[in-house]
């Protein structure tokens, strides 16, 4: 019998650019170890500027689709990380076994300025999910190699 690979579930409100920019660095991270899902709240699109911020740093985010948050994958995730105080309070309850993470993270979607303005906000929180979700998978890869 195959033994289910960990899911990591990353939330926000709107899953169009926090959620989404952990979900491409989880995904290239996770190295097919770990599966990895993000979702919202709410499904508000995929933000343009993430998909270009992430672009610049070799991950495509650009298929990606904004989703709402699935039951199912939410009770059979072994992480379940939101990314803003927004979906902290909003997200269903989980499990006991779902590990609940919180990074409080500025929307880089409420940025004001000129776009070179703008895309230094998205760069600075891209930057910050990468260590983030870098660490997180390197935790979650050493826990299911103690199961």
């Amino acid at each position: 019998m195959t033994k289910k690979k960990p899911i990591l579930y990353f939330i926000c409100t709107g899953n169009s650019c926090r959620s989404q920019m952990a979900e491409g660095f989880g995904k290239k991270y996770a190295n097919g170890e770990l599966e990895v899902y993000s979702a919202g709240v709410e499904a508000h699109g995929l933000n343009p500027r993430a998909v270009e911020a992430m672009k610049e740093v070799g991950v495509d985010i650009s298929n990606h689709t904004s989703d709402i948050i699935d039951p199912e994958i939410l009770n059979n995730a072994a992480y379940a990380i939101t990314l803003c105080g927004d979906a902290e309070e909003r997200c269903p309850y989980s499990p006991p076994h779902v590990k609940r993470i919180h990074w409080p993270l500025h929307d880089p979607a409420k940025a004001t300025g000129t776009e070179e303005e703008i895309m230094a906000v998205f760069r600075e929180v891209r930057d910050k999910i990468d260590q983030l979700v870098y660490d997180v998978i390197e935790e979650a890869k050493k826990s299911a190699k103690e199961e």
